[in-house]
């Protein structure tokens, strides 16, 4: 029985990453972040009712962090054990696509693609104005008065850090313990994206929601880092451009202040030859960044559609390395 429903579970990986890929997330449909996103609103405000003082704001970022994840994991498994052990015939099929569907959610190889070219593309017609609204969507910098090569630094920075976040932690996490930990992942990083800042608001309340991201990250990052680098090698038919990835990503992947971002982003300047980081600005406060990589081009526009592709691949290996360690644990 173990066997057959990890063999469900391949299944719905699948169809789960082919879903995502061409369909991706339709608003119609109610996301399940979305739902976790207006939890958390609920529970942060119910919070910060009963420990209004500023040295309680920790604790209750603590317990904000546990419950949500410690739910979201409970209500995906309990979903999860009722479809694959309690459902005969047809409802059981109806409850696999279902569980094809939360999969799916938990990955966002489409909207990240998508998001990115859109930024590309807008650059590359020369309409700055709305490459630069179309970046503000998915970056939390300051975007105002960026050039065109700061606006494609910025997308392919983006594009590196998200494979991690969207695409490979979702995978690894489903691998190693299921879709309840896949969807348990979602929601630390929607914590994350919610609470998780260093603003007077947010800097004890997020504390533990920050922390555990970085936790939850610093081993899909540096998968992303190597896939990039493996992607690179498989786009250029370079053995160069996986050295120049690799070594990048060890030399200069820690300089990031992020503990994770800058592995996928180092790996990501050494295979396109561009120089990634360096300071930017956020809220009108200038952030000194250290700069990744050796700028060997000048024009940033091929380079970014170079990274749109190796993030495809990216997915893609990572997507295919998944299955394989689904199948070994089948035949274990």
């Amino acid at each position: 029985m173990e066997i057959a429903n990890n063999h469900v579970c391949s299944i719905i990986l699948v169809f789960a990453f082919f879903l995502d890929l061409f369909i991706g997330d339709p608003p119609s449909l109610p996301h399940p972040v979305r739902i976790i996103g207006k939890e958390i609103t609920v529970l942060e405000r119910c919070l910060r009712r009963l420990a209004p003082a500023p040295e309680q704001e920790k604790t209750a970022g603590i317990l904000l962090a546990v419950l949500i994840v410690l739910v979201v994991f409970l209500i995906t498994y309990l979903i999860e054990k009722w479809v694959l052990f309690s459902l005969k015939g047809l409802t059981r099929f109806v409850g696999i696509l279902f569980l094809m569907y939360l999969t799916a959610s938990t990955i966002a190889t489409k909207e990240l693609l998508k998001a990115g070219l859109r930024v590309i593309e807008a650059a590359k017609e020369e309409n700055l104005d709305l490459a630069r609204t179309h970046l503000s969507m998915i970056v939390g910098r300051d975007v105002h008065g960026l050039g065109k090569k700061d606006i494609l630094k910025a997308a392919i920075e983006t594009l590196s850090e998200n494979l991690s976040d969207g695409v490979i932690a979702p995978l690894f996490y489903f691998i190693l313990g299921g879709l309840p930990l896949a969807m348990a992942y979602k929601a630390v990083n929607t914590l994350d994206s919610m609470v998780g800042y260093k603003n007077e608001k947010y800097i004890n309340l997020g504390w533990a929601a920050a922390r555990l991201d970085d936790i939850a990250n610093y081993i899909p990052a540096r998968i992303s880092g190597f896939l990039i680098a493996l992607s690179s090698w498989i786009e250029y038919r370079s053995i160069i451009a996986l050295s120049d990835s690799l070594s990048t990503m060890v030399r200069d992947g820690r300089k990031h202040p992020s503990p994770n971002s800058g592995y996928p982003e180092a790996a990501m300047a050494g295979a396109l030859g561009v120089r990634l980081g360096g300071p930017s600005t956020y809220g009108g406060i200038l952030m000194e960044k250290s700069y990744m990589g050796q700028e060997k081009v000048e024009d940033y526009l091929p380079p970014s559609f170079d990274a749109v592709r190796l993030v495809r691949l990216s997915s893609f290996t990572g997507f295919f390395l998944s299955l394989v360690v689904l199948f070994l644990k089948e035949m274990s």
